[in-house]
């Protein structure tokens, strides 16, 4: 992953996007030696791997929204 100084960014701005667009790389926008901003390529249509842009291998099964039914309100008791 290759890095700049963000006042280099800011003077090849339009140059360094069309190099990250034609070549695929990603390029991280430092500032004061701490990373700010990554530039990628946008990619047309493709949807993200998983849900909510969570862990691919992650399922969601059932209804996430419903409440528990179980659920008394009351907290457990601890034991002794």
């Amino acid at each position: 992953m290759q890095t700049i100084q963000a006042s280099e960014f800011k003077a090849k701005c339009l140059a360094l996007m069309d190099d990250v667009a034609r070549s695929g790389r990603v390029l991280v926008v430092t500032k004061n030696g701490r990373p700010i901003v990554e530039i990628h390529p946008y990619s047309l249509g493709q949807k993200l791997a998983s849900p909510l842009g969570l862990h691919p291998s992650l399922q969601i099964k059932g209804d996430i929204v419903k409440p528990i039914e179980r659920f008394s309100g009351r907290r457990p008791q601890r034991k002794k």
